[in-house]
């Protein structure tokens, strides 16, 4: 049986300006002391990592590596969530999603995709040199803006949104499946992969592509009202990466998940810390440890309520208390009474 591993965190929402939150060292430190023992990389944070130089350098992956292995680390995976998401992008997101490029690319949307589809390229070649199998991207998104179908939606409009989001990431996922690396897509509000039909509609575009997987967030499952356990017996096949992410839906007679416009601590669906919210992670955990998923449990912290370093100290103990070691043998061995073809016949009344 296989065990998952972890308790890890994604470094996105911790990595900052001021100490121990500005350099790979000191993080990964910080994270270690807490009790994690992998993290998932942010690759378009250059505080970190040079996403470029791992790309073209295996030493510097060894470099890397051996920071992390000093402070009881690893690498888990390599995240281009920013760089993926401008692989699409929609005309009326093009100023608000500027921010994720190289500012050498900023209004010029053709200029700026290219960018993205380069940066994904760079993540294949520095996962296989980290000797990593997984890498966690956004989908973008061109059909996003329709998601809700009023004004009605012109026939036809969603197949072509699809059919140009297959044809733009098939070369990309042939690029990671040249390095023997799984492309994980987090299925998130905002992306056209956004809850299991979309990921199948997607996956049809892409052939079936058996490189084309996804990363399990419950917390954005809830939040659309899906059901995130039956959704680990319908895609656990596909589902090589683990966000361990809480979150609430408390709708009310004035809002509900489209939240009125509401900050997210105003709004009904909202993400907490672990524990805080209303994820069985219980279920989950046991629903993974039944399929012998053996990927990472990695942390994400999103909560609008909780500081991020208390939401890490206590999220660490959460996911470790969690992890299922699965058993090698059926509980009820002890009365067994052997594999013997004549005595089962006789049991049987077989002659």
């Amino acid at each position: 049986m296989k065990t998952m591993k972890g308790p890890a965190i994604f470094l996105a929402q911790f990595a900052g300006n001021d100490a121990p939150f500005n350099d790979l060292d000191s993080i990964s430190k910080w994270a270690s002391d807490l009790g994690f023992v992998g993290i998932q990389m942010p690759s378009w944070d250059s505080r970190l990592f040079d996403l470029k130089l791992a790309a073209e350098s295996k030493n510097y992956c060894d470099e890397i590596s051996g920071i992390l292995l000093n402070n009881n680390m690893q690498i888990t995976e390599l995240s281009t969530h920013l760089q993926g998401q401008l692989v699409a992008v929609h005309p009326a997101y093009d100023k608000l999603f500027d921010g994720f490029a190289a500012p050498e690319v900023h209004n010029n949307p053709e200029e700026r995709q290219a960018w993205a589809v380069e940066q994904l390229h760079l993540a294949a070649k520095a996962s296989c040199n980290f000797g990593l199998t997984e890498h966690v991207t956004f989908s973008g998104a061109l059909a996003w803006p329709y998601f809700y179908p009023w004004p009605q939606r012109s026939e036809g409009l969603v197949e072509t949104a699809f059919k140009e989001l297959g044809k733009r990431w098939l070369p990309i996922l042939n690029a990671f499946d040249e390095v023997g690396v799984n492309l994980c897509y987090e299925i998130h509000p905002g992306e056209d992969l956004h809850d299991g039909i979309t990921f199948e509609m997607f996956l049809e575009q892409v052939n079936n592509h058996q490189r084309c997987h996804m990363l399990y967030d419950p917390s954005h499952y809830v939040l659309q009202g899906l059901d995130y356990l039956e959704n680990i017996d319908i895609y656990h096949e596909r589902i090589k990466m683990f966000h361990v992410k809480d979150a609430e839906f408390n709708p009310t007679g004035r809002q509900g998940m489209y939240g009125g416009y509401q900050s997210w601590v105003d709004r009904a669906a909202r993400f907490r810390s672990l524990g805080d919210g209303q994820v069985d992670f219980k279920g989950i955990f046991s629903k993974l440890a039944q399929y012998e998923f053996d990927g990472w449990a990695v942390l994400e912290w999103e909560c609008c309520l909780k500081h991020p370093e208390d939401g890490a100290k206590e999220g660490a103990i959460f996911i470790k208390d969690h992890i299922i070691r699965p058993t090698e043998q059926a509980f009820d061995d002890f009365a067994g009474g052997g594999n013997d073809t004549d005595t089962n016949k006789a049991i049987l009344g077989i002659k």
